[in-house]
């Protein structure tokens, strides 16, 4: 007997590395999207939205809610989000279909703590966006942590450098005082960071499995693809693509591993100093193999199981 699917809350930035981990999920069979709240990052909460609905009606997925969240963040305003690496629109200037429903009259936390009463203790939260709106879920119900079976976000880097400081990641550096909340809370968390992320790669072939696909879907994220491995062809020296939030999708609905991945005391600088932004985890002691210390409840993924690229690029194909 095989177990039952997860229920599933994602909240993103729909920018086009959110589109592909999206286009994952709605291929999962291991997790039941159950809504999506957006939030600004790579793009506003409102284009995040569009962007997102216009996906779900590719997919003919009408039965997801989807509610816009904090287009501000804690305590600063938005700051015009990543159009150099996302495009205007977020995904590259890939035309996507009208919504085929309107967005929850709700926002993104009042959707994720409805689902948190409604699937108590089962529903996984995968976060891949700037965390404000799972700051604003907890600070509107400090009880929704009680709810959540595991929180899991791409975020942070632990023993890379980061890449909007020298040692700050986007997501986390957006929102600091949002991800120390959310580190802080009394759930468990899964960090998927910069050092995992930078080492999963989708190439050409992975991007032309998509293209030939039969999905809509899937070629629609190709296209988008097109415009983020024009920004990532100077770092890889071809044209290639990190996979920062699908792995995290992979990793939250349990179909990659991850093979090393201590649970250590983690917090967030949200000092205004250099080091604004960056995740700190507690490394200490393994070199002598991985440490679990007993009383933290972020696991920081620094290694996980190889073949990723090629599993996303089949799944998402429907290959």
């Amino acid at each position: 007997m095989t177990d039952p699917a997860a229920p599933l809350y994602f909240d993103c930035d729909t920018g086009i590395d959110d589109a592909l981990a999206l286009a994952y999920l709605l291929a999962s069979p291991e997790i039941v999207l159950a809504g999506i709240g957006t939030v600004s990052g790579n793009t506003t909460a409102a284009q995040a939205a569009r962007n997102t609905l216009g996906l779900l009606a590719l997919s003919e997925r009408d039965d997801v809610p989807v509610a816009i969240g904090r287009h501000d963040f804690l305590t600063h305003e938005y700051d015009g989000g990543a159009p150099h690496v996302h495009g205007d629109d977020g995904v590259g200037g890939v035309a996507l279909p009208a919504p085929a429903h309107p967005v929850e009259d709700g926002t993104a936390a009042d959707l994720l703590i409805r689902l948190s009463h409604e699937h108590a203790g089962s529903l996984e939260v995968l976060a891949v966006g700037p965390l404000t709106n799972l700051a604003a879920a907890l600070e509107q119900d400090p009880t929704l942590p009680s709810r959540v079976a595991r929180v899991t976000l791409m975020g942070g880097a632990a023993l890379v450098p980061g890449n909007t400081s020298a040692v700050a990641e986007a997501n986390i550096a957006n929102d600091p005082e949002a991800a120390a909340a959310v580190f802080a809370a009394a759930w468990p968390v899964v960090v998927v960071p910069l050092d995992v992320t930078m080492e999963n790669v989708f190439e050409e072939s992975h991007r032309d499995l998509l293209a030939s696909s039969g999905s809509p879907v899937a070629r629609a994220v190709a296209g988008m693809l097109d415009f983020y491995v024009d920004f990532y062809e100077p770092t890889f020296g071809r044209r290639c693509c990190a996979l920062h939030d699908p792995l995290a999708a992979a990793i939250a609905v349990g179909r990659i591993a991850s093979t090393v991945a201590p649970a250590v005391p983690a917090v967030v600088d949200t000092t205004d100093g250099p080091g604004r932004g960056q995740t700190v985890f507690d490394l200490r002691g393994q070199r002598a193999g991985t440490v679990d210390h007993a009383d933290a409840n972020v696991r920081v993924v620094l290694a996980a199981d190889p073949g990723f690229p090629q599993h996303l690029a089949e799944r998402v194909a429907g290959a």
